[in-house]
């Protein structure tokens, strides 16, 4: 097990360092961004004083080098735009996310794992039936088009709720909801598929034989059973919520997060903050795999043997 851990803990790192070397020639492919923060009434000589400041001045290779060299001793740089240094800037934004983060997991499970359980109990049933025709259909809608309808029902037709910031709880239905939805429906699928592999199980027979309660004999033997795949399940939707589902939701509402901040950073090339946003995303994305994939061998006993 310690092995496995280890072992998990060296790909995390080198997969952070492949990030890291991506993003930093990637940001550089988008153009430069000279033109768009130093604008058209500086002298020569003061623009050149601003481009050895920010350390443009050098080929891609040295600036990559003094990227990383900057990483490894916590300077991340100063903001372009903002004259800030970045991991001032990030930080400030890391908060909402993680409440966004935060509230839509607790919508997903809270949600999608009864859901899950009522749709394996009465899959003959029209309630089964009714219940994957609703996970189907939120698995085909992206969050996107979620997100746009609530606004235009939701905001501008009904008046009922805000749409920019995070001021009042009312803020956090919408966004919420539009990060939740296809996530609750991939989620009810696979808690679906997976109290069905359990409930054909001999130990659930023999559960019920000793004439335990049947909520016991779901939520106890079932239920914890079917929570490794879940769990797993789980793990990647909560990368994919990190990842993806900030950027865009956040976008659309004005959510003073990490997603909103990337796609400003990426139409002005701010170079600084845009590499350090993603390397962030993407080490809370690596890090949750990391951890998930350490659970779900804490939670197997066959991975633990299979590892070793």
């Amino acid at each position: 097990m310690t092995l496995y851990i280890l072992r998990t803990l060296v790909k995390m790192v080198v997969t952070l360092f492949v990030i890291v070397t991506l993003v930093f020639f990637a940001t550089r492919l988008s153009g430069s961004p000279l033109d768009t923060f130093l604008g058209e009434g500086l002298t020569p000589e003061d623009r050149e004083a601003m481009i050895r400041y920010f350390g443009l001045e050098g080929s891609i290779w040295q600036q990559y080098v003094s990227y990383l060299r900057g990483l490894l001793e916590g300077n991340f740089g100063l903001s372009f735009l903002e004259r800030r240094p970045v991991a001032q800037i990030v930080a400030e934004r890391i908060g909402p996310s993680l409440q966004l983060l935060g509230s839509s997991l607790v919508l997903t499970i809270c949600v999608a794992v009864p859901l899950g359980v009522i749709a394996a109990l009465n899959r003959s049933s029209w309630v089964g039936s009714a219940v994957m025709a609703l996970a189907f259909v939120g698995y085909a809608v992206p969050n996107f088009v979620i997100a746009t309808f609530m606004v235009l029902l939701f905001a501008f037709t009904l008046n009922w709720l805000p749409v920019v910031g995070n001021g009042t709880a009312l803020h956090f239905i919408m966004p919420t909801i539009a990060m939740s939805g296809v996530l609750i429906a991939a989620l009810t699928r696979f808690t679906r598929n997976a109290m069905l592999d359990v409930l054909g199980q001999d130990f659930m027979r023999t559960a019920r034989a000793k004439g335990l309660p049947e909520t016991v004999v779901i939520l106890k033997h079932g239920l914890r059973n079917a929570g490794v795949t879940v769990l797993s399940v789980l793990g990647l939707q909560i990368a994919g919520m990190a990842a993806a589902g900030n950027v865009v939701v956040e976008a659309i509402f004005s959510w003073p997060g990490i997603g909103e901040l990337l796609v400003k950073a990426a139409i002005v090339r701010d170079y600084p903050v845009l590499q350090f946003g993603v390397i962030t995303v993407s080490c809370a994305v690596v890090v949750i795999n990391a951890v998930t994939d350490i659970l779900y061998a804490v939670a197997d006993p066959r991975i633990r043997m299979a590892k070793g």
